[in-house]
């Protein structure tokens, strides 16, 4: 595909709605699963969430319409896009129960960095001055909000770092290779696989039987199944509603815009858990706090003005 063709079917301004909404909806599950305080396992999570989740996708694309098959177009690249995201929340999990969360979401966030650098590579994006610079002023305000201790860094830091390099490649195979899929259907398929990995977990853990030591140091991937009544169920269906918005507008955003202009708007998760930390758990946000939020805001402008005029 030329450049040109593809400057005339971008649209920016339904990229930027769709990955903000996307990010917000992620950020939103977020804080439910802290308010609710539920020790879920996160193969549970994988298997009701996405079990919720794939009976609403399907009436959703046959509602849209009847013709649109639940297959996609490329299965090989579709399949392996969802796989690469659920490696991706597998990586970043783990490495919560060696890492700070302060800086496990620091090294995550250095993803816009990737996704610049694989566009430029893998798909010839030019980048530019402006482009590099919009992606490192949302890192330092990543940086103000997050405020890392050096102290905490550990060589498990390089699990959300590898994390942030599979949801980059998944990005830019959303751009490359699925960009003709309909999102819905993306997400349908990102949501089967959730379900597959994690009965294949449960199996597993089955299987092997850990030790109560083992359990104990990680219980958010060795854990029971945790019994669910009306609350929990309600969480859960929030969770179903939170991945199928995100996981639909990121898959819009990034088939409607240039990945590096996109990636600068990721940053925007870590401002809005800080918003709705503040709503949700009166967690008043400090002055540099302000200051980060301030810069991935203008580190979003400056992405969106690097962008040619068509």
């Amino acid at each position: 595909m030329t450049h040109q063709t593809q400057e005339k079917t971008d649209n920016i301004k339904l990229a930027v709605s769709a990955i903000v909404l996307a990010v917000f909806a992620l950020a939103l599950g977020d804080a439910l699963i802290k308010q609710s305080s539920i020790d879920f396992t996160l193969w549970q999570i994988f298997i009701v969430r996405s079990g919720i989740a794939i009976p609403f996708l399907i009436s959703f694309v046959r509602i849209r319409t009847c013709a649109t098959p639940i297959k996609p177009e490329n299965l090989f690249w579709t399949v392996l896009r969802s796989l690469i995201l659920v490696f991706m929340w597998l990586l970043y999990y783990i490495s919560l129960s060696h890492v700070a969360l302060a800086i496990a979401a620091a090294a995550f966030y250095t993803l816009p960095i990737f996704i610049t650098l694989f566009a430029s590579l893998f798909l010839g994006n030019k980048v530019g001055v402006k482009g590099w610079t919009a992606v490192l002023l949302g890192f330092v305000g990543v940086l103000l909000i997050l405020q890392p201790q050096a102290d905490d860094f550990n060589g498990y830091t390089l699990l959300p770092i590898g994390s942030a390099i599979c949801y980059a490649l998944a990005m830019i195979l959303t751009r490359s290779k699925c960009r003709n899929e309909k999102p819905l259907v993306l997400s349908l398929w990102l949501n089967l696989s959730f379900v597959g990995v994690g009965l294949l977990a449960m199996l597993m853990i089955r299987l092997w039987q850990p030790s109560a030591a083992a359990v104990a140091l990680n219980p958010f991937l060795l854990g029971e199944w945790t019994p669910m009544w009306n609350d929990e169920w309600r969480i859960m269906a929030l969770l179903a509603i939170a991945i199928i918005i995100g996981s639909t507008f990121a898959a819009i955003a990034y088939q409607s815009g240039p990945p590096a202009m996109i990636a600068s708007y990721d940053f925007f998760y870590v401002a809005f858990a800080t918003i709705l930390g503040f709503a949700f758990f009166d967690e008043l946000p400090e002055l540099v706090t302000v200051i980060g939020i301030l810069l991935i805001a203008g580190g979003g402008i400056l992405a969106i003005r690097n962008q040619p005029r068509a």
